[in-house]
């Protein structure tokens, strides 16, 4: 069962899938789906951690003395900027819990970074659409895979 649910985690905070691969994963190994979307959840969720306090440190000791790449950055904010006093924390939640590829983690973190957003409001709005997120996707895959007991 301990390689399971290693694999589980791994799926869970690789960048391509996350926990939307992960808990259909999870399932089609026989795993407990509460088990499997609690596992999903809290392990993509800590990916949040070294994403955005990694772009922080990368940001200050080496990316800073790049001219061109500080201009680039103030320009991204400054035109994201009235999405975000817009949006804000609520947009964060939303784009996680979209379920859609590349809508995760790994992108609501780079997100929050960018705009400098308070880290533990973001990893708050980041847990609540993975929950969101957590709770789509494995209602799809239940129903699916309820469906193909039936046929088979």
């Amino acid at each position: 069962m301990i390689e399971k649910v290693c694999l589980v985690i791994l799926v869970s905070i690789s960048p391509a899938v996350e926990l939307k691969g992960a808990i259909p994963l999870g399932l089609s190994l026989g795993l407990d789906p509460l088990f499997t979307l609690f596992i999903a959840i809290l392990f993509n969720s800590l990916v949040f951690f070294p994403m955005f306090f990694g772009f922080k440190i990368l940001h200050e000791k080496l990316l800073s003395k790049v001219g061109f790449l500080n201009r680039r950055l103030e320009k991204i904010r400054k035109k994201g900027e009235r999405y975000v006093k817009k949006y804000g924390f609520l947009g964060l939640t939303l784009l996680v819990s979209t379920s859609l590829p590349g809508a995760g983690v790994y992108t609501a973190s780079f997100i929050s970074w960018v705009f400098r957003l308070d880290w533990k409001r973001a990893f708050f709005s980041i847990v609540l659409g993975l929950i969101v997120s957590g709770l789509i996707v494995l209602s799809l895959s239940l129903g699916i895979l309820n469906a193909i007991k039936l046929l088979f």
